[in-house]
């Protein structure tokens, strides 16, 4: 008898492994009856992950979300899956206990039947509650093995945390190759020691196609004895993806395996709508090299799944470095340049960090951790001059054990800088809180929702739901989109006789011009940096003026640069007090945070003083060497 191999799409994660975004839940109820008619997946991935934070910078209520879109699909008798963080439940950074069970709870009330948990150290200690919660809740627990390749992790290193979490009462247990880096005879054999020695367990490999060994992978898979494959499709298969569904069925098909038939009509309906899709809005979030293979990633093992976003923070980060390369006579570089720098240094980096798997959120830690010292060394300047909280958390051992030991080099500043190390187990350092955003949404008078889901959304995900809550969310996703078509959309006009002019010199330049923009005409003020004091620029200059001026003050006034762009924030969490003006500050002391690339990178004062201005407010978006902060 032929052995049956079941398929699930990865319909959330083949969207975020292409780009920023994921569609809207209309956009998602309208493909969900097309996925359900070709008839041949088992299971559909349909949240987790960053997932909800992305509904809410939508401005759309992710409750709402998941209910409608799991709903088809437990009408269909189709397994429903999500992807959760352990220790950091779905988000980047380390949720209380109470929130993560509350997680477990909502979700499968939502429709969601299957808990793919990971843990990015693969630290069993926080997979522990994950497998305890998701049971209670009635959901099936599927733990995670997060594949990297290093000297220490071996096959016999992933056989023993296998054994370790069906122990714990794991019901399933996934390879995750989230780099797709993992070598198809190493999948084999690990695969292989679990069935051998747990036959009734559940085996799913997930992979990605970046690198190269995807199918390979997928075939030593099914051979070892894995009962799940997860897979993509077109138009959002391959490069940064993952292995097309197609190709998959074919290929196994061939090798003797029972795999299920396809029906090519709503196959091509799927695969029309998805395009649609991109054609809306979501295809200006994905960068076309992430629809490319390249072998390039089998070096610093990075994910597929958090490649959609580095090429944007590799945009952000190069202009702003060539900015600072014009200004002081150096030559710019390209996006190419800054990528080989960027894969050559987390080359480097990530044996010294003491090889922590790279998986959210790891993987952005150290890629994080890698670009800051490329930023660092193309101008000047040492090493390791940046290192955010959230890595010395990974560091000191407050999210779990790293697989390996950190570099003396690192050891010795944290040492220098009074770090201390942990060996207690992580959860401990990050308590209950509940009540806390319970008494939030009592002050505010926001409902807690449907089995506590609104309340669940504010403790998971605080500074993101409030900002939907107030419409800021909304407000920032439409004009940033509305940039970006722009971009890519606006045409110049002919000029107008009736054009306004400036003079500069002996040229003549337009203030004002008129573009049209998705076949609409919009009239455009123009301003230049040597112009005669024009009505706009007097108008942006009284803006500025008003934000930024300090008040009256005697003796020499000190300025808080900041060392990169991003969001501006006074604190990351509600333990912290915000600065305010009139504090008195001490070299050393921190002054707030800089958020780019999902960590917060602590801004401290270099000299005394107190504080007369803070020239931002909080969550405002900043440059490199804008002023934070004045103090005399």
């Amino acid at each position: 008898m032929k052995k049956e191999i079941k398929f699930s799409l990865l319909y959330r994660d083949m969207w975020q492994s292409s780009g920023k975004y994921v569609p809207t839940v209309e956009q998602l109820t309208e493909v969900a009856p097309a996925i359900i008619d070709m008839g041949c997946f088992a299971r559909v991935e349909t949240n987790g992950g960053g997932f909800e934070q992305i509904n809410l910078l939508f401005g759309e209520n992710p409750n709402k979300a998941v209910r409608d879109w799991t709903q088809p699909f437990n009408d269909a008798g189709i397994q429903t899956h999500m992807l959760e963080r352990g220790l950091n439940g779905i988000r980047m950074t380390p949720v209380p206990a109470d929130v993560r069970r509350l997680m477990f709870q909502v979700k499968k009330k939502q429709g969601t039947d299957i808990a793919r948990s990971f843990d990015g150290l693969n630290d069993p200690r926080n997979l522990k509650n994950s497998i305890e919660y998701a049971k209670e809740a009635g959901m099936i627990s599927q733990a995670a093995l997060s594949l990297t390749v290093s000297p220490v992790h071996t096959v016999e290193y992933y056989t023993d945390l296998a054994d370790t979490l069906i122990e714990m009462g794991a019901d399933e247990i996934c390879i995750k190759d989230m780099a797709g880096v993992g070598r198809p005879a190493t999948i084999g054999k690990i695969i292989k020691n679990i069935k051998q020695k747990h036959a009734a367990i559940p085996v799913t490999y997930h992979g990605h196609a970046g690198p190269g060994f995807q199918m390979a992978s997928i075939l030593e898979a099914a051979y070892a004895g894995a009962e799940y494959i997860d897979v993509g499709m077109e138009p959002l298969s391959w490069g940064t993806g993952h292995a097309d569904l197609l190709a998959v069925q074919s290929m196994l098909k061939d090798a003797g395996f029972k795999v299920p038939d396809i029906n090519m009509k709503a196959y091509m309906k799927v695969r029309s709508l998805t395009q649609k899709f991109m054609d809306d809005f979501l295809g200006y979030y994905i960068d076309p090299k992430n629809r490319l293979m390249n072998s390039l990633l089998i070096g610093p093992g990075l994910p597929g799944g958090m490649m959609g976003s580095l090429m944007a923070d590799l945009e952000n980060n190069l202009s702003s470095l060539n900015r600072w390369k014009v200004k002081n006579g150096q030559p710019e570089l390209t996006q190419d340049d800054l990528l080989v720098k960027l894969f050559d240094e987390v080359t480097y980096v990530w044996p010294k960090v003491g090889f922590p798997p790279l998986v959210t959120p790891y993987s952005q830690y150290v890629k994080n951790l890698a670009l800051m010292n490329v930023l660092q060394l193309e101008k000047g300047k040492e090493r390791w001059s940046m290192i955010a909280d959230n890595i010395w958390d990974m560091i000191l051992g407050k999210s779990g054990k790293l697989p390996g030991e950190p570099a003396v080099e690192i050891l010795e500043m944290a040492k220098q800088q009074g770090r201390a190390f942990y060996n207690s187990n992580p959860q401990e350092h990050y308590p209950d809180q509940l009540d806390q955003f319970r008494a939030e949404m009592k002050q505010h008078n926001w409902p807690l929702g449907e089995d506590d889901e609104e309340l669940f959304e504010l403790a998971m995900h605080p500074e993101q739901y409030r900002a939907y809550k107030s419409g800021e969310a909304k407000k920032a996703f439409e004009a940033d989109l509305a940039k970006k078509k722009a971009e890519k959309n606006t045409t110049t006009a002919p000029a107008a006789p009736a054009t306004e002019t400036v003079s500069n010199g002996n040229n003549f330049q337009p203030k004002t011009m008129v573009v049209n923009v998705d076949n609409e005409e919009f009239v455009v003020n123009i301003s230049y940096p040597d112009a005669d004091n024009g009505a706009v620029q007097a108008a942006e200059t009284a803006v500025t003026t008003q934000k930024t001026a300090a008040p009256a003050s005697n003796g020499r006034v000190k300025e808080v640069i900041s060392p990169l762009e991003g969001k501006f924030f006074l604190t990351k969490d509600s333990s912290e007090t915000a600065l305010k003006v009139g504090d008195s500050l001490k070299a050393g002391d921190l002054v707030g945070y800089i958020e780019s690339m999902k960590t917060y990178n602590a801004i401290t004062a270099e000299e005394s003083g107190k504080v007369v201005e803070i020239c931002f407010a909080n969550g405002d978006s900043v440059d490199e060497d804008d002023v934070l902060i004045k103090i005399q």
